[in-house]
């Protein structure tokens, strides 16, 4: 069978290692992976999914247009993520939100963000980390749990904006230790999931590896009727 396509975003700056953990995760889980960003063109109607990753901080001012003018850290890599969700947003194309992703999904979804939620943690760090040393809680009836194949796993955390109001249409499917959202859905999409952690940097966890299996199993168009909210099998 042919792989699908995935379009991955990302920025024209700095190294581009989610990318290429991106792109590895989407290979084992039966893809092809194409790199998008603002220098490249967008060949959008030829994807069968796509994943919007993570990076540099939203601009502020997209979500809270009367904060004080702050200079965005990526202002074209933000003009073009919302192009693309804007472009996909009623289109039933599979997408998988990545931190910064699940964010940017939820400020065109009308949604808010945390700007800073580091003063406003308890029970968990603030350290940033691609190790799993965080918990996430998923709801027990969401799709999410159902692709994880459990309701408890550990995450990393390289963020500090979270979801605060949540975009239309959009269900909240896991917190934190302190309860600030950690994950999101679009119930009435056929697959359309943010989560705040980076899965890509965690290859060693099935469950994580289960997000990508799962993306590339609702791009897979006249399939014999798998479900992607079920929980995949492992590749052989």
């Amino acid at each position: 069978m042919k792989r699908p396509l995935v379009g991955v975003t990302g920025g024209d700056r700095g190294l581009p290692l989610a990318w290429w953990f991106t792109h590895l995760a989407l290979w084992r889980s039966g893809a092809r992976a194409l790199r998008l960003s603002p220098s490249r063109p967008l060949p959008l109607d030829d994807l069968d999914a796509v994943v919007i990753s993570g990076g540099d901080d939203i601009d502020v001012r997209l979500y809270l247009p009367d904060s004080p003018e702050v200079a965005p850290a990526d202002p074209e890599r933000d003009r073009f993520e919302i192009r693309v969700l804007e472009h996909l947003m009623h289109r039933k194309l599979p997408l998988l939100g990545i931190c910064r992703g699940a964010q940017l999904l939820n400020v065109v979804r009308g949604g808010t963000l945390y700007r800073d939620l580091r003063p406003l943690r308890r029970r968990t760090s603030n350290r940033r980390t691609p190790l799993p040393r965080k918990t996430a809680l998923v709801e027990e009836d969401s799709g999410l749990a159902r692709i994880l194949g459990r309701t408890r796993l550990r995450i990393n955390s390289l963020h500090q904006q979270a979801v605060l109001e949540l975009g239309q249409g959009l269900v909240p499917v896991a917190r934190d230790l302190d309860d600030f959202i950690q994950a999101v859905e679009a119930p009435e999409h056929p697959f359309q999931v943010g989560v705040q952690w980076h899965p890509e940097y965690l290859p060693m966890q099935r469950e994580q590896m289960n997000l990508f299996r799962a993306l590339v199993r609702a791009s897979l168009e006249g399939g014999e009727g798998d479900d992607p909210w079920v929980k995949p099998a492992s590749p052989s």
